[in-house]
Protein backbone atom coordinates (compact mmCIF):
# COMPACT_ATOMS: atom_id res chain seq x y z
CA UNK A 1 0.00 0.00 0.00
CA UNK A 2 1.50 3.68 -0.98
CA UNK A 3 0.75 6.63 0.78
CA UNK A 4 1.66 8.96 -2.12
CA UNK A 5 -0.02 12.33 -1.67
CA UNK A 6 -1.14 14.11 -4.91
CA UNK A 7 1.07 17.78 -5.00
CA UNK A 8 -0.79 20.71 -4.17
CA UNK A 9 2.27 23.12 -5.20
CA UNK A 10 5.01 22.40 -7.95
CA UNK A 11 7.90 23.89 -9.28
CA UNK A 12 7.10 24.47 -13.20
CA UNK A 13 10.19 22.55 -13.97
CA UNK A 14 13.23 21.29 -12.47
CA UNK A 15 15.05 24.49 -12.81
CA UNK A 16 12.67 26.17 -10.40
CA UNK A 17 14.21 23.88 -7.58
CA UNK A 18 17.65 24.07 -8.89
CA UNK A 19 17.51 28.28 -8.19
CA UNK A 20 15.90 27.88 -5.01
CA UNK A 21 18.21 24.99 -3.26
CA UNK A 22 21.28 27.18 -4.59
CA UNK A 23 20.03 30.24 -3.54
CA UNK A 24 19.39 28.37 0.15
CA UNK A 25 23.07 27.05 -0.13
CA UNK A 26 24.56 30.50 -1.21
CA UNK A 27 24.25 32.37 1.98
CA UNK A 28 26.73 35.40 4.03
CA UNK A 29 28.60 32.64 5.07
CA UNK A 30 29.41 31.04 1.74
CA UNK A 31 30.05 33.97 0.32
CA UNK A 32 33.35 34.36 2.23
CA UNK A 33 34.00 31.18 4.49
CA UNK A 34 34.40 28.83 1.59
CA UNK A 35 36.78 30.95 -0.26
CA UNK A 36 38.93 31.89 2.56
CA UNK A 37 38.95 28.10 3.72
CA UNK A 38 40.04 27.01 0.49
CA UNK A 39 43.13 29.40 0.27
CA UNK A 40 43.82 28.52 4.11
CA UNK A 41 44.00 24.77 3.98
CA UNK A 42 45.56 23.78 0.09
CA UNK A 43 43.91 25.63 -2.65
CA UNK A 44 43.03 23.46 -5.12
CA UNK A 45 43.77 20.14 -2.59
CA UNK A 46 41.73 21.62 -0.54
CA UNK A 47 38.49 21.76 -3.36
CA UNK A 48 39.15 18.11 -4.27
CA UNK A 49 38.92 16.88 -0.34
CA UNK A 50 35.54 19.39 -0.20
CA UNK A 51 34.27 17.69 -3.49
CA UNK A 52 34.66 14.27 -2.52
CA UNK A 53 33.33 15.18 1.05
CA UNK A 54 30.16 16.74 -0.91
CA UNK A 55 30.04 13.39 -2.97
CA UNK A 56 30.24 11.35 0.07
CA UNK A 57 28.41 13.00 3.08
CA UNK A 58 26.39 16.20 1.53
CA UNK A 59 24.55 14.89 -1.96
CA UNK A 60 23.87 11.11 -0.51
CA UNK A 61 21.59 13.02 2.27
CA UNK A 62 20.62 15.89 0.16
CA UNK A 63 19.10 12.96 -2.18
CA UNK A 64 17.19 11.47 0.53
CA UNK A 65 15.29 14.85 1.72
CA UNK A 66 14.28 15.19 -1.57
CA UNK A 67 13.12 11.87 -1.84
CA UNK A 68 11.33 11.84 1.44
CA UNK A 69 9.65 15.80 0.55
CA UNK A 70 8.51 14.53 -3.05
CA UNK A 71 7.56 11.10 -1.48
CA UNK A 72 5.50 12.54 1.43
CA UNK A 73 4.56 15.95 -0.47
CA UNK A 74 4.30 17.95 2.49
CA UNK A 75 6.24 19.77 5.26
CA UNK A 76 9.11 17.99 7.09
CA UNK A 77 6.53 16.74 9.70
CA UNK A 78 3.64 15.38 7.22
CA UNK A 79 6.24 13.83 4.59
CA UNK A 80 8.31 11.89 6.92
CA UNK A 81 5.24 10.96 9.41
CA UNK A 82 3.71 9.69 5.58
CA UNK A 83 6.81 7.98 4.51
CA UNK A 84 7.55 6.08 7.64
CA UNK A 85 3.98 5.15 7.98
CA UNK A 86 4.38 3.55 4.31
CA UNK A 87 7.11 1.63 6.19
CA UNK A 88 4.79 0.29 8.67
CA UNK A 89 6.29 2.50 11.40
CA UNK A 90 4.82 4.78 13.94
CA UNK A 91 4.49 8.77 14.21
CA UNK A 92 7.47 9.29 16.87
CA UNK A 93 9.97 9.42 13.68
CA UNK A 94 7.99 12.65 12.73
CA UNK A 95 10.17 14.30 15.96
CA UNK A 96 13.02 14.17 13.06
CA UNK A 97 10.78 16.84 10.95
CA UNK A 98 10.27 18.99 13.99
CA UNK A 99 13.50 18.97 14.47
CA UNK A 100 14.42 19.93 11.08
CA UNK A 101 11.33 22.33 11.04
CA UNK A 102 12.42 24.24 14.50
CA UNK A 103 16.51 24.14 13.21
CA UNK A 104 15.14 26.01 10.16
CA UNK A 105 13.14 28.60 12.16
CA UNK A 106 16.07 28.93 14.89
CA UNK A 107 18.97 29.78 11.94
CA UNK A 108 16.39 31.92 10.94
CA UNK A 109 15.88 34.06 13.87
CA UNK A 110 19.36 34.98 14.27
CA UNK A 111 19.99 35.32 10.34
CA UNK A 112 17.69 37.71 9.68
CA UNK A 113 20.18 39.96 12.14
CA UNK A 114 23.33 38.77 9.65
CA UNK A 115 21.19 39.68 6.90
CA UNK A 116 20.29 43.12 7.66
CA UNK A 117 23.87 43.95 8.18
CA UNK A 118 23.59 43.49 4.04
CA UNK A 119 21.01 45.32 3.96
CA UNK A 120 22.27 48.80 6.09
CA UNK A 121 25.65 48.77 4.09
CA UNK A 122 23.83 48.59 0.74
CA UNK A 123 22.14 51.87 2.19
CA UNK A 124 25.20 53.52 3.71
CA UNK A 125 26.70 52.73 -0.07
CA UNK A 126 23.92 54.27 -1.93
CA UNK A 127 24.01 57.27 0.55
CA UNK A 128 27.48 57.57 0.84
CA UNK A 129 27.14 57.69 4.47
CA UNK A 130 29.57 54.75 4.55
CA UNK A 131 33.14 56.69 5.30
CA UNK A 132 36.13 55.73 6.69
CA UNK A 133 39.90 56.04 6.14
CA UNK A 134 41.35 52.91 7.96
CA UNK A 135 40.00 49.43 9.04
CA UNK A 136 39.89 50.70 12.83
CA UNK A 137 37.14 53.68 11.24
CA UNK A 138 35.21 50.95 9.25
CA UNK A 139 35.10 48.96 12.49
CA UNK A 140 33.75 51.76 14.64
CA UNK A 141 31.27 52.24 11.93
CA UNK A 142 29.94 48.41 12.24
CA UNK A 143 30.12 48.68 15.97
CA UNK A 144 27.98 51.72 16.08
CA UNK A 145 25.52 50.13 13.32
CA UNK A 146 24.96 47.23 15.77
CA UNK A 147 25.12 49.09 19.02
CA UNK A 148 21.43 51.04 17.95
CA UNK A 149 18.90 48.96 18.60
CA UNK A 150 16.07 50.87 16.53
CA UNK A 151 19.02 51.06 13.60
CA UNK A 152 19.37 47.64 13.62
CA UNK A 153 15.78 46.36 14.12
CA UNK A 154 14.67 48.31 11.40
CA UNK A 155 16.85 46.71 9.08
CA UNK A 156 16.06 43.44 10.74
CA UNK A 157 12.36 43.87 10.25
CA UNK A 158 13.25 44.91 6.72
CA UNK A 159 14.46 41.44 5.65
CA UNK A 160 11.15 39.53 7.43
CA UNK A 161 8.85 41.59 5.78
CA UNK A 162 10.81 41.22 2.52
CA UNK A 163 11.08 36.90 3.37
CA UNK A 164 7.08 37.03 4.53
CA UNK A 165 5.69 39.08 1.12
CA UNK A 166 7.49 36.32 -1.38
CA UNK A 167 6.72 33.52 0.31
CA UNK A 168 3.49 34.10 1.07
CA UNK A 169 2.75 34.65 -2.86
CA UNK A 170 3.12 31.20 -3.33
CA UNK A 171 5.56 28.55 -4.27
CA UNK A 172 5.50 29.53 -8.17
CA UNK A 173 4.18 33.26 -7.71
CA UNK A 174 6.20 33.89 -5.05
CA UNK A 175 9.64 31.89 -4.00
CA UNK A 176 10.29 30.48 -7.64
CA UNK A 177 9.67 33.65 -9.11
CA UNK A 178 11.90 35.56 -7.15
CA UNK A 179 15.11 33.43 -7.04
CA UNK A 180 14.54 32.60 -11.13
CA UNK A 181 15.69 36.49 -11.24
CA UNK A 182 17.57 36.79 -7.77
CA UNK A 183 20.07 33.83 -8.83
CA UNK A 184 21.02 35.22 -12.08
CA UNK A 185 21.37 38.41 -11.13
CA UNK A 186 23.60 37.35 -8.36
CA UNK A 187 25.77 35.23 -10.70
CA UNK A 188 25.50 38.24 -13.50
CA UNK A 189 27.02 40.88 -10.62
CA UNK A 190 29.42 38.41 -9.23
CA UNK A 191 30.59 38.15 -13.11
CA UNK A 192 30.90 41.84 -13.27
CA UNK A 193 33.30 41.98 -10.08
CA UNK A 194 35.41 39.51 -11.01
CA UNK A 195 35.87 41.27 -14.65
CA UNK A 196 36.88 44.29 -12.44
CA UNK A 197 39.52 41.65 -10.29
CA UNK A 198 40.94 41.01 -13.73
CA UNK A 199 42.79 44.63 -14.26
CA UNK A 200 42.78 45.43 -10.07
CA UNK A 201 46.17 43.96 -9.85
CA UNK A 202 45.72 41.42 -7.34
CA UNK A 203 43.72 38.67 -9.99
CA UNK A 204 46.83 36.50 -10.28
CA UNK A 205 47.49 36.65 -6.54
CA UNK A 206 43.91 35.98 -5.70
CA UNK A 207 44.18 32.81 -8.18
CA UNK A 208 47.12 31.38 -6.70
CA UNK A 209 45.53 31.94 -3.34
CA UNK A 210 42.29 29.76 -4.45
CA UNK A 211 43.35 27.04 -6.69
CA UNK A 212 47.51 26.80 -6.23
CA UNK A 213 47.14 22.67 -5.75
CA UNK A 214 49.39 23.01 -1.96
CA UNK A 215 48.94 18.95 -0.51
CA UNK A 216 51.06 20.18 2.29
CA UNK A 217 48.42 23.11 3.24
CA UNK A 218 45.85 20.95 3.49
CA UNK A 219 46.23 19.44 7.09
CA UNK A 220 43.83 17.39 9.38
CA UNK A 221 42.01 20.77 10.56
CA UNK A 222 41.69 21.59 7.11
CA UNK A 223 40.05 18.06 6.26
CA UNK A 224 37.35 18.64 9.14
CA UNK A 225 36.68 22.09 7.43
CA UNK A 226 35.79 20.55 4.02
CA UNK A 227 33.59 17.80 5.72
CA UNK A 228 31.95 20.57 7.89
CA UNK A 229 31.21 22.93 5.01
CA UNK A 230 29.85 20.13 2.40
CA UNK A 231 27.73 19.56 5.11
CA UNK A 232 26.00 23.16 6.09
CA UNK A 233 26.67 24.56 2.63
CA UNK A 234 23.72 22.15 1.38
CA UNK A 235 20.88 23.50 3.71
CA UNK A 236 20.69 19.87 4.93
CA UNK A 237 18.58 18.89 8.60
CA UNK A 238 17.48 22.35 8.79
CA UNK A 239 14.03 21.46 6.65
CA UNK A 240 14.44 23.94 3.46
CA UNK A 241 15.61 20.89 0.75
CA UNK A 242 13.23 18.29 2.24
CA UNK A 243 10.12 21.10 2.00
CA UNK A 244 11.79 22.00 -1.77
CA UNK A 245 11.79 18.55 -2.63
CA UNK A 246 7.90 18.57 -1.81
CA UNK A 247 7.24 20.68 -4.66
CA UNK A 248 9.93 19.16 -7.25
CA UNK A 249 7.31 17.30 -10.22
CA UNK A 250 7.62 13.46 -10.60
CA UNK A 251 9.38 13.68 -13.78
CA UNK A 252 12.72 15.40 -12.38
CA UNK A 253 15.78 13.03 -11.81
CA UNK A 254 16.79 13.41 -8.16
CA UNK A 255 20.17 12.70 -9.07
CA UNK A 256 20.84 15.01 -11.39
CA UNK A 257 18.84 17.51 -9.91
CA UNK A 258 21.14 16.78 -6.54
CA UNK A 259 24.63 17.42 -8.18
CA UNK A 260 23.48 20.32 -10.50
CA UNK A 261 22.68 21.33 -6.70
CA UNK A 262 26.05 20.63 -5.43
CA UNK A 263 28.04 22.01 -8.49
CA UNK A 264 25.96 25.55 -8.71
CA UNK A 265 27.09 26.28 -4.89
CA UNK A 266 30.31 25.48 -5.53
CA UNK A 267 31.05 27.59 -8.72
CA UNK A 268 28.99 30.67 -7.20
CA UNK A 269 31.67 30.17 -3.52
CA UNK A 270 34.36 30.22 -5.75
CA UNK A 271 33.02 32.82 -8.21
CA UNK A 272 32.57 34.97 -5.10
CA UNK A 273 36.33 33.99 -4.30
CA UNK A 274 37.37 35.36 -7.69
CA UNK A 275 35.23 38.17 -7.00
CA UNK A 276 36.72 39.35 -3.71
CA UNK A 277 40.01 38.49 -3.29
CA UNK A 278 41.46 40.95 -6.06
CA UNK A 279 40.18 43.42 -4.65
CA UNK A 280 41.62 42.29 -0.95
CA UNK A 281 44.78 41.79 -2.64
CA UNK A 282 45.25 44.36 -4.43
CA UNK A 283 44.88 47.12 -1.56
CA UNK A 284 47.53 45.25 0.83
CA UNK A 285 44.50 43.53 3.20
CA UNK A 286 44.47 40.21 4.65
CA UNK A 287 42.37 37.48 3.38
CA UNK A 288 41.89 36.14 6.39
CA UNK A 289 39.50 38.37 8.49
CA UNK A 290 36.10 36.35 8.28
CA UNK A 291 32.92 38.55 8.44
CA UNK A 292 35.31 41.85 8.94
CA UNK A 293 36.65 41.05 5.44
CA UNK A 294 32.83 41.65 4.26
CA UNK A 295 31.74 44.79 6.54
CA UNK A 296 35.12 46.20 7.16
CA UNK A 297 38.19 45.45 5.24
CA UNK A 298 35.75 45.73 1.66
CA UNK A 299 34.12 48.93 1.94
CA UNK A 300 37.58 50.90 2.56
CA UNK A 301 39.14 48.81 -0.28
CA UNK A 302 36.04 50.22 -2.45
CA UNK A 303 36.78 53.73 -1.46
CA UNK A 304 40.25 53.70 -3.03
CA UNK A 305 39.20 51.84 -6.25
CA UNK A 306 37.61 53.86 -9.45
CA UNK A 307 34.27 53.36 -9.65
CA UNK A 308 34.17 52.02 -6.18
CA UNK A 309 30.94 53.20 -5.07
CA UNK A 310 29.14 51.14 -8.20
CA UNK A 311 31.19 48.36 -7.64
CA UNK A 312 30.29 48.71 -3.59
CA UNK A 313 26.66 48.82 -4.60
CA UNK A 314 26.56 45.70 -6.80
CA UNK A 315 28.51 43.98 -4.33
CA UNK A 316 26.02 44.40 -1.53
CA UNK A 317 23.18 43.79 -3.80
CA UNK A 318 24.23 40.47 -4.73
CA UNK A 319 25.09 40.26 -0.88
CA UNK A 320 21.52 41.17 0.12
CA UNK A 321 20.10 38.57 -2.60
CA UNK A 322 21.90 35.87 -1.26
CA UNK A 323 20.75 36.73 2.35
CA UNK A 324 17.37 37.13 1.24
CA UNK A 325 17.54 33.54 -1.23
CA UNK A 326 18.52 31.68 1.82
CA UNK A 327 15.56 33.22 4.26
CA UNK A 328 13.18 32.43 2.09
CA UNK A 329 13.94 28.61 2.17
CA UNK A 330 14.60 28.54 5.78
CA UNK A 331 11.04 29.89 6.77
CA UNK A 332 9.05 27.97 4.13
CA UNK A 333 8.95 24.69 5.96
CA UNK A 334 6.83 26.63 8.61
CA UNK A 335 4.42 28.30 6.29
CA UNK A 336 3.83 25.16 4.81
CA UNK A 337 3.33 22.98 7.83
CA UNK A 338 0.87 25.93 9.08
CA UNK A 339 -1.07 26.29 5.36
CA UNK A 340 -1.44 22.40 4.77
CA UNK A 341 -1.60 20.52 7.89
CA UNK A 342 -3.75 23.52 9.75
CA UNK A 343 -5.26 24.52 6.67
CA UNK A 344 -4.64 28.24 7.39
CA UNK A 345 -4.26 30.71 3.96
CA UNK A 346 -0.73 30.76 2.89
CA UNK A 347 -0.86 34.34 3.66
CA UNK A 348 -2.00 34.22 6.87
CA UNK A 349 0.41 31.75 7.76
CA UNK A 350 3.51 33.25 6.33
CA UNK A 351 2.68 36.40 8.28
CA UNK A 352 1.53 34.51 11.31
CA UNK A 353 5.39 33.16 11.04
CA UNK A 354 6.79 36.31 10.24
CA UNK A 355 5.29 38.21 13.48
CA UNK A 356 7.11 34.98 15.84
CA UNK A 357 10.40 35.40 14.18
CA UNK A 358 10.56 39.15 14.59
CA UNK A 359 9.97 38.49 17.84
CA UNK A 360 12.31 35.93 18.50
CA UNK A 361 14.80 37.70 15.96
CA UNK A 362 14.14 40.75 18.57
CA UNK A 363 16.23 38.59 21.22
CA UNK A 364 19.16 37.87 19.12
CA UNK A 365 19.01 41.47 17.75
CA UNK A 366 19.17 43.07 21.19
CA UNK A 367 22.66 40.50 22.05
CA UNK A 368 24.19 43.47 20.39
CA UNK A 369 23.21 46.11 22.19
CA UNK A 370 20.56 46.35 25.46
CA UNK A 371 20.62 42.91 25.82
CA UNK A 372 24.31 42.02 25.39
CA UNK A 373 24.31 41.28 29.12
CA UNK A 374 21.69 38.98 28.85
CA UNK A 375 23.64 36.01 29.32
CA UNK A 376 22.86 32.17 30.71
CA UNK A 377 26.17 30.32 30.49
CA UNK A 378 28.03 33.03 29.03
CA UNK A 379 25.71 33.40 25.80
CA UNK A 380 23.78 35.50 24.59
CA UNK A 381 20.44 34.83 22.38
CA UNK A 382 22.49 35.39 19.57
CA UNK A 383 24.62 32.84 20.72
CA UNK A 384 22.64 30.00 21.85
CA UNK A 385 20.37 29.67 18.70
CA UNK A 386 23.80 29.62 16.42
CA UNK A 387 25.09 27.12 19.09
CA UNK A 388 22.06 24.79 19.27
CA UNK A 389 21.13 24.93 15.46
CA UNK A 390 24.81 24.01 14.45
CA UNK A 391 26.25 22.44 16.63
CA UNK A 392 23.06 19.81 17.56
CA UNK A 393 20.28 19.94 15.73
CA UNK A 394 21.80 19.89 12.41
CA UNK A 395 23.96 17.38 13.19
CA UNK A 396 21.41 15.14 14.67
CA UNK A 397 19.07 15.74 12.29
CA UNK A 398 21.04 14.72 9.74
CA UNK A 399 22.21 11.83 11.15
CA UNK A 400 18.88 10.71 11.78
CA UNK A 401 17.38 11.35 8.22
CA UNK A 402 20.28 9.14 6.92
CA UNK A 403 19.82 6.32 9.38
CA UNK A 404 16.01 6.51 8.53
CA UNK A 405 16.60 6.55 4.84
CA UNK A 406 19.35 3.33 5.08
CA UNK A 407 17.92 1.38 7.57
CA UNK A 408 14.23 1.95 8.56
CA UNK A 409 12.38 2.57 5.95
CA UNK A 410 11.58 0.07 3.04
CA UNK A 411 14.12 0.25 -0.18
CA UNK A 412 11.44 -0.05 -2.19
CA UNK A 413 10.87 3.69 -1.41
CA UNK A 414 13.64 5.45 -2.67
CA UNK A 415 14.54 2.92 -5.27
CA UNK A 416 11.29 3.87 -6.92
CA UNK A 417 11.84 8.21 -5.78
CA UNK A 418 15.64 7.84 -7.16
CA UNK A 419 15.18 6.35 -10.27
CA UNK A 420 18.76 4.47 -9.96
CA UNK A 421 19.93 1.58 -11.36
CA UNK A 422 20.79 -1.38 -9.21
CA UNK A 423 24.46 -0.68 -8.91
CA UNK A 424 23.93 3.26 -8.63
CA UNK A 425 21.27 2.02 -5.12
CA UNK A 426 23.49 0.00 -3.93
CA UNK A 427 26.17 2.48 -4.13
CA UNK A 428 23.34 5.63 -2.89
CA UNK A 429 22.46 2.94 0.26
CA UNK A 430 25.91 2.20 1.39
CA UNK A 431 27.35 6.08 1.42
CA UNK A 432 23.34 7.32 3.07
CA UNK A 433 23.95 3.68 5.75
CA UNK A 434 27.67 4.10 6.82
CA UNK A 435 29.70 6.94 5.17
CA UNK A 436 27.70 9.78 5.22
CA UNK A 437 26.93 8.70 9.42
CA UNK A 438 30.14 8.30 9.74
CA UNK A 439 31.13 12.21 8.48
CA UNK A 440 28.03 13.58 10.09
CA UNK A 441 29.99 11.93 13.81
CA UNK A 442 33.54 13.33 12.83
CA UNK A 443 31.60 16.68 12.35
CA UNK A 444 29.97 16.93 15.82
CA UNK A 445 32.96 15.42 17.35
CA UNK A 446 35.01 18.32 16.09
CA UNK A 447 32.07 20.92 16.75
CA UNK A 448 31.75 20.25 19.99
CA UNK A 449 35.36 19.90 20.86
CA UNK A 450 35.04 16.42 22.62
CA UNK A 451 38.95 15.61 20.61
CA UNK A 452 40.84 16.44 18.34
CA UNK A 453 41.28 13.86 15.48
CA UNK A 454 44.06 14.11 13.37
CA UNK A 455 42.78 12.44 10.69
CA UNK A 456 45.97 12.14 8.85
CA UNK A 457 47.18 9.34 11.62
CA UNK A 458 44.22 8.13 12.40
CA UNK A 459 42.26 7.08 8.83
CA UNK A 460 43.18 3.32 9.75
CA UNK A 461 41.04 3.56 13.27
CA UNK A 462 38.54 5.18 11.53
CA UNK A 463 38.73 2.52 8.27
CA UNK A 464 38.31 0.07 10.88
CA UNK A 465 35.47 1.41 12.49
CA UNK A 466 33.74 1.99 9.36
CA UNK A 467 34.28 -1.59 8.65
CA UNK A 468 33.31 -2.83 11.62
CA UNK A 469 29.57 -1.01 11.38
CA UNK A 470 28.87 -2.21 8.09
CA UNK A 471 29.19 -5.89 9.58
CA UNK A 472 27.07 -4.51 12.20
CA UNK A 473 24.53 -2.81 9.93
CA UNK A 474 24.28 -5.38 7.72
CA UNK A 475 23.47 -8.00 10.16
CA UNK A 476 20.79 -5.68 11.82
CA UNK A 477 19.59 -3.45 8.88
CA UNK A 478 16.36 -6.40 8.89
CA UNK A 479 15.30 -6.40 11.70
CA UNK A 480 15.19 -2.85 11.70
CA UNK A 481 13.53 -2.24 8.76
CA UNK A 482 10.36 -4.69 10.09
CA UNK A 483 7.60 -2.94 10.64
CA UNK A 484 6.17 -2.78 14.18
CA UNK A 485 3.55 -4.51 13.65
CA UNK A 486 5.15 -7.63 11.85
Amino acid sequence: MTTRQQPKNLWLGRWGFVLAATGSAVGLGNIWKFPYITGEFGGGAFVLVYLACILAVGVPIMMAEIAFGRRGRGSPIDAIRRVTRESGHGRLWSLVGWMAMLAGFMILSFYVVVAGWSFSYLWKMLSGSLGGSSVDDMMAIFVANNENPFNLGMWSTLVVVLTMLIVGKGVQAGIERSVSWMMPGMVIMLAILIGYGVFSGGFGEAVAFLFSFNAEGLSSEGMLAALGHAFFTLSLASGAILTYGAYLPDRSSIARTTFSVAAADTVVALMAGLAIFPIIFANGMDPGEGPGLIFMSLPLAFQSMPLGTLFGILFFVMLSMAALTSSISMIEASVAWLNESKGIARKHAAWGVGIVLWLVSSLAMLSFNWGADWTLAGRNAFDWLDYLTSRWMMPLGGLAMALMAGFLLRHEIFKAELGLSDTQHALWLFMIRYVSPLGIVLIFIDALGIATLHLASQWPWLLALLALVVVIGEVASPRLRRPRDA
